[in-house]
């Protein structure tokens, strides 16, 4: 388990800054204590500090996990957000959707085309199933 470079902090920031923008700061510096982000095979994880002062003593082929996964790094050295950083980022977001149509389109576009593909909760229609109508 290691910190990032500042190539590896760039790309993940950037990525991470696309649903929540500025409120980047807030992931780092929460109210109940300080947050990091380390990486163990090619994987970043999100951990408080304290926790990961406790994790030192465990040897780094022994670890298998440590605090919440966040997203992993491919070959090419892009940063995939996994599923499991959802909880973490959703309180902060500017909106999880990416548009279907530009914006031009999005003004003489018909009623019932499909203008943003809603990412944010893929489980929403399953658990409120019986009350929509």
């Amino acid at each position: 388990m290691r910190p990032l470079t500042e190539e590896e902090t760039r790309v993940m920031f950037e990525k991470i800054a696309k649903y929540i923008g500025e409120n980047l700061q807030l992931l780092v510096d929460r109210p109940d204590g300080t947050y990091c982000f380390r990486l163990h095979n090619d994987r970043v994880y999100y951990v408080s500090e304290k926790i990961m002062k406790l994790a030192a003593n465990i040897s780094g082929d022994k670890l298998v996990s440590l605090g919440t996964c966040f997203g992993k790094f491919t070959k090419t050295h892009k940063f995939r957000l996994h599923i499991t950083a959802l909880d973490y980022l959703a309180p902060y977001a500017k909106g999880f959707g990416v548009a279907a149509k530009s914006t031009q389109d999005c003004r003489k576009v018909d009623p019932m085309a499909i203008v943003v593909f809603h990412q944010a909760d893929v489980g929403e229609y399953v658990r409120h199933e019986e009350t929509l109508t």
